[in-house]
């Protein structure tokens, strides 16, 4: 973070002249070594600042050099926008201890990363730290997003035991304080705590203000104050120079506020006018320095006034050791303020103008933007808008910047097309899309003005307004792409591209890839990966190495699609060394890891998968993309139920549900497709088709890439009803399904798309019982995937699937490859015994009945020839169908052969 002003956002205020010792107080700030939370909860001026101030010189001090850090945040209301916030709290950490916060400040300046991303980032590397980490955010009431309170519960939830949180505030915040007092990770010091008791009430008057009270009026004004340390102050301050301090104390009463009105302007009645004039008109800046001072006043000895006011401890608060910058104490500010407005109201807004414009000479665009809008003066903070916009995109602040540009009038964007356009950006970063085209008509109007009003235009980006073309029709591809509209993505994004010029490589950059979308989008998977490429090489040679890596995974996507393995490989490998070899590494290191992992699952090499995986994890959250929190999720959930923890593997998927991010990428593999698809391998067919209506699918649907593998698992659970229930309409359906999306896949060329439905409709011929049928389809999805080396695609499909292979293999017409996939087979569900095959296994009696199932024995011929009661063969039948997931005798029988636990039912007489 740059800049003086910015630096006292993270200085601990300096420990005050004279303070008065509170051991018990220190005392319990001590205990929280053992909490994750303490507390520090007062209305104004009581001391809390003070209190933590002077706590943590003994608290550092008390350790050997280097044992103990101390990050310190002061918030004000512009730290709701969580970017800001949270860049705010990483760049405190990172002073305090170097190296923490980075990753997560890397993070926010490439994208808009959910909090619980950002936080995990900073906990990883607090985690590391092997000292003692307190981070204290003053004046925490001011927080009113919840999107931020959330970030911080989660901060709580997860604090290492060498990392503490102290909030200070006017009032609880809105964080599960009930959990952490029940759980004892909660110290706690309130107003009752923090009121001068008598004897520090003494003391304070007497010693450091210097009044020589006696013990009665002492104890008169403590009384009086109820120990409320900001009306003592104010009472010292007025008592000073007075004969008559006991009548001065019997002078005043009433409620809090009214005790401070009164005593506020009791010392601001003591002051010079000069003194005076000068507290008023600089009570409405956040932080004073001298030249600011200057500026805002007129005069030319701010620095001296803030120094003499310091010495003489009238409510100013210094904020670094170079006694340089200072707060007013907010009470006193208060009352400053109420007073400006009364005696000055018409000079308010001048004084922020000059406040304005000081911040902006001094670099401070933020702070220029904040006293522009207070001053009204909306023509200045446009200009101020619209020039932060690159910075404000880079950095992600979106949030301020609506906030900013919603205060504007909406007249002034009539004639601003920079600032429409950059409202724009504001809109569609969080996918809002109405009233973006009118915003774009209207900065289009401006492109071409007519001579009438060509002179009222305001534009101060000029570069921005070059590319104004370019970024118009871009946005509207964007648009496009989010309604829906393909052919409008395409016309859109192929002008942004004619726009652009041949050496603008960032403005050719993104209209490309959205064209790419848009094929994609539409399953033209050739054209798509060849606009992405262009896309890739664009931004490159612009320097957006991170925006690089997002469009190697779409890029991968696509050629997993194709049934391109190998070359998704080279894209993941080069894209990892190019991260790796980059300082800081790219952001985006961690995708290519878990890509990598996916593409090794597949040809069955789960312990490299499961090294890339557990490699992602270690670069941590801020070195991977918004989505890559789920795709982990999913690829680990592969892993998981290769290695046979089937309730783990679902556990992961709805996990990567709920954390499913959405970007322009069309969702070709929605991870609650993939969900169903292991339910089916478990037999659960009956909530795969569950899944499939409430989807509004059907076999008659009209086919689309976009739901293609939606597609393929309805026909693969259809056949699994079958197989269950002997169903002669789902597989009818299933078959005619499949034939459709095998010529939509050839059409398309789309070979991974191809080796799927070929694998179905092969099992769906051996469900029928057509075992040539089935041969010939498995061949023809075998001669697709051997060259690419596709392994789990085939084990995946269990006992049936290795039948197929070793009937090919009989007849001699597997090869080298079917007896790898008939090898990896060992260690699978398929090659170990069939007790372990089941979550809960079949008892040996059961297993008896089940096999007389499959007979045309009845019950109670069943029961005579086991020698059982009939209530003992229902007994273990209700048992039996519930093991294996059915419902009734049919599908118990078939389900057994599916498992290998028996072979074809024979007929067989009932014994007499």
């Amino acid at each position: 973070m740059a800049g003086p002003l910015l630096e006292t956002k993270f200085h601990i205020p300096r420990r005050r002249r004279g303070l008065v010792a509170r051991p018990r107080l220190s005392e319990r700030l001590d205990l929280g070594e053992e909490s994750a939370l303490t507390l520090v909860s007062a209305p104004a001026g009581f001391g809390k600042s003070t209190l933590l101030t002077d706590w943590l010189t003994g608290w550092q001090a008390a350790a050997p050099a280097g044992e103990r850090s101390v990050a310190w945040l002061s918030l004000d209301q512009r730290d709701n926008d969580p970017a800001l916030f949270w860049t705010y709290v990483a760049t405190a950490l990172d002073s305090a201890v170097a190296g923490v916060g980075a990753g997560a400040l890397t993070l926010l300046q490439a994208s808009q990363p959910p909090a619980e991303t950002v936080v995990a980032t900073l906990l990883h590397d607090l985690g590391a730290v092997p000292t003692d980490v307190l981070l204290v955010l003053d004046d925490f009431h001011v927080i009113e997003s919840r999107d931020v309170r959330e970030g911080v519960t989660f901060l709580l939830d997860h604090l290492p035991p060498r990392t503490r949180l102290v909030l200070a505030g006017r009032a609880d915040p809105a964080l599960p304080l009930a959990r952490l007092r029940g759980r004892g990770e909660l110290v706690e010091i309130r107003a009752a705590d923090l009121r001068f008791t008598p004897d520090e009430a003494a003391a304070y008057l007497n010693e450091v203000m210097g009044l020589e009270l006696t013990a009665r009026d002492v104890a008169a004004l403590e009384e009086r104050t109820e120990g409320w340390i900001a009306a003592l102050q104010l009472a010292a301050l007025s008592m000073q120079g007075r004969d008559d301090a006991a009548g001065f104390i019997a002078g005043f009463a009433g409620d809090d506020r009214y005790v401070v009105d009164y005593l506020a302007e009791e010392v601001l009645q003591r002051q010079p006018e000069r003194v005076r004039s000068f507290l008023l008109q600089t009570s409405f800046l956040n932080r004073l320095t001298g030249s600011l001072c200057d500026a805002v006043t007129g005069q030319d000895d701010g620095r001296a006034m803030l120094e003499a006011l310091d010495r003489g401890n009238l409510f100013l608060v210094p904020l670094d050791d170079r006694r340089r910058w200072y707060r007013y104490h907010h009470l006193f500010a208060d009352v400053l303020q109420a007073r400006l407005l009364d005696e000055q109201p018409d000079e308010v807004r001048d004084l922020h103008r000059r406040a304005s414009a000081w911040y902006e000479q001094d670099g401070e665009r933020a702070e220029a933007i904040h006293h522009a809008l207070a001053a009204e003066d909306f023509e200045r903070a446009a200009d101020l808008v619209e020039l932060a916009l690159p910075a404000l995109r880079k950095g992600r602040q979106e949030a301020t910047l609506r906030r900013w540009l919603e205060a504007l009038p909406d007249e002034l964007f009539h004639v601003r097309p920079v600032l429409t356009v950059g409202h724009v950006s504001s809109l569609m970063v969080s996918g809002e899309i109405e009233g973006v085209e009118e915003r774009l008509r209207q900065a289009e109007r401006w492109l071409h003005p007519t001579t009438d009003r060509a002179d009222e235009m305001v534009v101060v980006d000029e570069e921005g307004f070059r590319t104004l073309p370019t970024a118009i029709a871009m946005y509207r591809a964007g648009t496009a792409l989010v309604r829906g509209d393909v052919a409008g993505t395409m016309t859109h994004a192929r002008r942004a591209l004619d726009l652009a010029g041949e050496d603008d490589h960032l403005a050719r950059g993104a209209p490309a890839a959205l064209l790419g979308l848009a094929y994609w989008t539409s399953g033209d998977l050739g054209a798509s990966s060849r606009l992405y490429a262009d896309a890739m090489s664009s931004l490159e040679r612009a320097g957006h190495h991170s925006d690089v890596l997002g469009c190697a995974i779409a890029l991968a996507d696509m050629r997993l699609a194709q049934g391109r393995l190998r070359d998704a490989m080279g894209l993941f490998e080069r894209g990892l060394q190019r991260a790796e070899q980059s300082r800081p590494v790219l952001r985006g290191a961690a995708d290519m890891h878990v890509g990598l992992s996916q593409l090794l699952w597949e040809r069955d090499d789960l312990d490299a998968a499961r090294r890339h995986l557990q490699a992602s994890s270690e670069l941590g959250e801020h070195l991977g993309l918004p989505q890559n929190r789920y795709r982990w999720r999913v690829a680990m959930a592969r892993v998981r139920e290769a290695d046979g923890d089937v309730d783990g593997a679902l556990d992961l998927l709805d996990e990567a549900e709920r954390l499913y991010v959405g970007d322009y990428s069309p969702d070709v593999r929605p991870v609650a497709a993939v969900r169903a698809r292991a339910w089916l391998r478990q037999g659960r067919w009956g909530e795969a088709l569950r899944w499939a209506r409430e989807r509004g699918l059907s076999s008659d649907d009209e086919l689309s890439y976009l739901r293609e593998f939606e597609h393929v698992t309805l026909a693969r659970a259809l056949v699994a009803r079958y197989a269950a229930e002997r169903s002669e309409r789902s597989i009818e359906e299933a078959t005619g399904l499949l034939e459709r999306l095998i010529r939509a896949a050839e059409d398309g060329a789309r070979t991974g798309s191809r080796i799927d439905v070929l694998v179905v409709q092969a099992r769906a011929a051996q469900a029928r019982g057509d075992v040539p049928a089935a041969l010939s389809s498995l061949r023809r999805a075998l001669s697709l995937a051997e060259p690419e080396g596709y392994v789990r695609t085939f084990v995946d499909e269990g006992q049936p699937m290795a039948s197929l292979l070793r009937a090919l293999a009989k007849d001699g017409n597997g090869g080298g490859y079917v007896r790898r996939l008939l090898a990896a087979f060992d260690g699978t569900e398929v090659s170990r015994p069939v007790s372990e095959r089941l979550v809960d296994p079949l008892s040996a009696r059961e297993l008896d009945v089940l096999r007389l199932l499959g007979t045309d024995l009845d019950g109670p011929d069943i029961a005579r020839e086991l020698v059982v009661s009939l209530n003992t063969v229902r007994t273990h039948t209700k048992n039996i169908y519930a093991k294996l997931g059915v419902s009734s005798r049919r599908a118990a029988v078939r389900r057994a052969e599916e498992l290998g636990l028996m072979s074809r039912p024979r007929a067989r007489q009932p014994l007499r």
